[in-house]
């Protein structure tokens, strides 16, 4: 299927072939008949591709901040490869989508295939949307009317946010798409309306709707017209709806207000405030979020949760349904909005117009109907990339999961290894072609069945979400595949003792695999030359692990237990294994004290071994990002190493060693890919002892269910 991507790094925009994806339970899966093009948002997106690096910094000083911050304990090259790589993906343009229901998955009710409805879908010939960011379209709606819902429940939800009564005086302060479907919905409201803009097109649009008007082009006062149009009382109301830097809108609405008007902020503009604005009048002021409550929900949006009706009345779904019975019963108009119209092959064009400077409004893309594209062809969920190029490698490898972590690490790392990459699995389909195209796979799919029957994949590497793992992990031991996931290997003690049964019905079968974890602390050459300096030990060692974890929002997915297990699984489990390794001796007891003020991810984790050695890991989330990430300390012999943030290490009473520094930091990734391809090239044992690997996750789980 086709679908728009932007390039962040350029600013280019391409009509791409991508997998269609896959309906997951409570998506629907809609076939587009038609999108609107955001021209506010998509232009600003467009922009920021097409700016300079020193321009990009410009418009995020706060991803300055943070860059800086990471040069600082990471290294230049490190930092900038991160940044190169995240500008590098291509982003899917798009949240205004109209189109026919192919298929619901599970949990799903309430929407039947071949039904009309409208999404925040993207601009792509099929799309999968969460139910409850769809809304079915009535019959009277066509679709070209249709495409404007998401847009028009911006303006609603600015509305509900400004709680207008009848007959109050509102102000509009920007009147493009958004703001034009603002005045109409203030009209059916009952409300006066007073529209701001410098455009006497869009000005002469929105008298046509009952608005009166100010043209700031002609150098009118619009407070003073304001306090006119008020009969001298002051508005009740403004809803900004404009976009730009500048502070003047806000200045401009606290003066127009009446005492205790409200000001809601639906647009982007400066938000440098004056006290004695607001003070005085005593007002309001709100900035609207989207499409309404629900909105960067994951519990609402991602997982289907409704909120209850008697609590809140008016959801981003229950807003999209008020949408469409306005525009079915003609209280919303939007067929005069719409200014171009461009089949999907001419997107580019469309971009073009949106970041020039020939006026346009409401921007259509239309979509090849279904007697054009049979729906067999639509949902192809594979696409070849290129033919093979790595014959000669022995070992196919085929990628599950293609984020950031996927993209700018494990990828690199094992096509250095000399793996033949041969597919890599997403699942909405834009990842893996970037990913497949910027590597050099020779095909993408969104079909993981297809993947892991794939008689060229002798490996699969699994970089999904954490809650995934255990069943890929099952699923590819049964295919007779070769695994390595990205730690962690499960989340619960029943989800390990599943994939050791897979294990053992595979070595049944005739199998014999091999089953690694990420594990790519032990694998940093710092950390190797620590093992072998240890290997004169005489006794047993102490470890102090401190790691400057940094904080994650409770509504990370990772901090969900369900999905990402929490950080002591996610990832505190890496320097439990680090400790397992240099202590060579299992973990027979441990201890954790967690902060309860901080979401249970700042622990000091006490570990046991069985020879005597005896260690910590302070995973600490309640630190400063400017300071070094992660310091390891081992004592023994009336000896110490130090190793700060895998680039500097001491040794301290060490004959013979004294430090060994590297130019730029090594946390051991390549060098675990390269053993684990190696492994399978010759037939040896995992680099990772089995019973190494399942003593450190049996541990970690337990640890994050103490915490």
């Amino acid at each position: 299927m086709k679908q728009i991507l932007q390039s962040l790094k350029t600013g280019v925009t391409e009509v791409a072939e991508v997998p269609c994806p896959t309906v997951g339970q409570g998506q629907l899966l809609i076939r587009t008949a038609r999108t609107l093009v955001s021209a506010g948002t998509e232009r600003m997106l467009v922009d920021f591709g097409k700016a300079g690096l020193l321009g990009k910094a410009r418009q995020q000083p706060d991803k300055v901040r943070q860059v800086i911050d990471k040069i600082k304990t990471d290294g230049l090259a490190p930092t900038l490869e991160a940044v190169f790589n995240k500008l590098d993906q291509p982003l899917p343009l798009g949240y205004c989508n109209v189109g026919t229901v192919l298929e619901t998955g599970r949990g799903v009710s309430g929407f039947a295939p071949g039904e009309r409805v409208i999404s925040n879908g993207k601009h792509a010939q099929a799309v999968v949307v969460p139910v409850n960011l769809c809304a079915k379209v009535p019959d009277a709606v066509t679709d070209d009317e249709a495409a404007f819902t998401v847009l028009a429940a911006i303006a609603l939800q600015g509305i509900r946010l400004v709680q207008p009564t009848l007959g109050e005086a509102i102000v509009v302060t920007g009147l493009g798409l958004v703001g034009i479907m603002t005045v109409q919905l203030l009209r059916a409201h009952g409300c006066r309306v007073l529209g701001l803009d410098f455009d006497p097109a869009r000005l002469k649009l929105a008298q046509h709707f009952g608005a009166e008007t100010v043209d700031l082009s002609s150098g009118a006062d619009p407070v003073a017209i304001a306090q006119i149009f008020s009969r001298g009382r002051g508005v009740d109301g403004v809803i900004i709806t404009a976009s730009t830097k500048s502070n003047e809108p806000v200045h401009q609405a606290a003066l127009m207000c009446r005492k205790r008007g409200r000001i809601v902020l639906v647009g982007v503009t400066g938000l440098e405030l004056s006290r004695a604005d607001f003070y005085e009048k005593e007002l309001t002021f709100q900035v609207s979020c989207s499409y309404g409550p629900g909105r960067y929900d994951p519990d609402y949006e991602e997982k289907g949760q409704d909120y209850p009706v008697g609590f809140v009345r008016w959801t981003e779904q229950r807003n999209f349904e008020a949408v469409l019975d306005m525009m079915a019963d003609g209280r919303l108009d939007v067929k005069p909005l719409v200014s171009h119209r461009f089949a999907l092959a001419e997107a580019a064009k469309a971009y073009e117009l949106v970041a020039g400077k020939e006026a346009s409004l409401g921007i259509l893309l239309e979509y090849p109907p279904p007697q054009a594209v049979p729906v067999e062809v639509l949902t192809q969920r594979m696409v070849a990339l290129a033919p093979p190029v790595q014959v000669t490698a022995k070992v196919g490898v085929g990628l599950i999961g293609s984020g950031n972590y996927a993209t700018a690490v494990l990828i690199p790392a094992f096509k250095a290894a000399g793996a033949r990459l041969v597919s890599v699995a997403s699942s909405a389909g834009v990842s893996g072609v970037h990913a497949g195209r910027k590597f050099g796979f020779e095909k993408t799919t969104t079909d993981v069945d297809a993947l892991l029957a794939d008689p060229d994949i002798d490996a699969v590497v699994i970089a999904t979400r954490h809650d995934s793992h255990a069943d890929l992990v099952c699923r590819a031991l049964g295919a007779r595949k070769h695994v390595f996931v990205e730690k962690p290997l499960a989340l619960t003690q029943d989800e390990i003792a599943r994939i050791e049964v897979a294990r053992d019905n595979a070595i049944a079968s005739g199998f014999q695999p091999l089953l690694m974890v990420g594990f790519n602390r032990r694998f940093a050459p710092q950390v190797q030359k620590i093992k072998n300096l240890l290997g004169s030990a005489s006794g047993p060692k102490s470890f102090v692990m401190m790691v400057n974890a940094g904080a994650i929002p409770a509504t990370h997915w990772t901090q969900d237990l369900a999905v990402g297990g929490g950080r002591i699984i996610g990832e505190a489990c890496h320097f439990i294994d680090l400790l397992r390794f240099l202590a060579d001796a299992p973990i027979v007891s441990h201890h954790v004290r967690v902060m309860e003020a901080v979401a249970g991810d700042t622990a000091i984790i006490t570990l046991s071994f069985a020879d005597g050695s005896i260690g910590s890991v302070h995973y600490f989330a309640n630190g400063s990002k400017s300071y070094p990430k992660e310091r390891l300390e081992v004592f023994s012999d009336g000896r110490i190493l130090q190793l700060n943030n895998f680039r500097r290490m001491k040794g301290f009473g060490w004959p013979g060693f004294r430090k060994l520094n590297l130019w730029r930091q090594d946390k051991g990734q390549k060098a675990c890919a390269v053993a684990f391809v190696q492994a399978l090239e010759k037939g040896t044992n995992c680099p990772v002892p089995l019973d190494e690997l399942l003593n450190v996750s049996r541990v970690s789980i337990e640890a994050q269910h103490l915490s």
